[in-house]
């Protein structure tokens, strides 16, 4: 393994779902490292946990036990402020949905993350359209998620988790909404970007294929997590 530097990682971490006459042990003893430039993928059955392991990493969710610490820096008595600021300059987020605002253009959303940081206009729009260009939506900028196709609302979300330049991109799903010929696309842009980019890759996805072009798979099964493979 490389010894780039651990960028994301959890100890011990275990996640309970209760509610009155029932309790469920979703994380069980989960122990994850992965350092820059490290592309992981996790597989498991509809259910395991697989969303629930990655909010728990990027401080979605608090788990019941345990510690995740992101960039040096545990998650662990973090106010929600805290917490939101270290995302925003750690971490970016792929869902199977894009979650694009409506109301606002491709370039609006990507830029949007930068204003929230505190970046001015000026410079949030110019690197929105960098990314945008780099993702091949140059000629999308004023367009609104209606107006692209899913595809292109896939790669303007891989291009807003991109533009404040995180460590670690967190992909829940991020192909299951698309057709095979898109989806296989929207993957070879995130392989091709994270390695440009030096960034650390963590995918959730029933997509097998996808899952063993990642250089480490794991599966969740029963609360726990079981390394399947490393890829030279």
């Amino acid at each position: 393994m490389s010894k780039a530097e651990i960028v994301v990682a959890c100890r011990e971490i275990c996640v309970t779902f209760s509610e009155p006459g029932l309790s469920v042990d979703v994380l069980q003893k989960i122990n994850l490292s992965v350092r820059s430039g490290e592309s992981v993928s996790v597989v498991g059955a509809s259910g395991s946990g697989k969303s629930t392991l990655l909010h728990a990493l990027g401080g979605l969710m608090e788990p019941t036990s345990g510690e995740v610490v992101l960039s040096g820096q545990t998650l662990k008595g973090l106010t929600p402020a805290q917490s939101g600021d270290l995302r925003n300059r750690h971490l970016g987020f792929v869902y199977q949905f894009h979650h694009l605002l409506p109301e606002f253009s491709a370039l609006e959303n990507v830029g949007m993350p930068l204003l929230i940081r505190g970046e001015s206009p000026a410079d949030s729009k110019a690197q929105a359209e960098n990314i945008l260009e780099r993702v091949g939506l140059s000629h999308r900028l004023s367009h609104k998620p209606s107006e692209l196709s899913g595809g292109e609302r896939q790669r303007a979300a891989v291009a807003r988790a991109l533009v404040t330049r995180p460590d670690c991109i967190l992909a829940d799903e991020p192909t299951g909404n698309l057709d095979q010929k898109t989806a296989a696309q929207v993957q070879e842009l995130l392989l091709e970007l994270m390695e440009a980019e030096k960034l650390a890759l963590i995918v959730a996805t029933h997509d097998l294929q996808f899952a063993r072009s990642l250089a480490v798979q794991y599966e969740l099964q029963d609360g726990n997590l079981h390394q399947l493979s490393v890829t030279e």
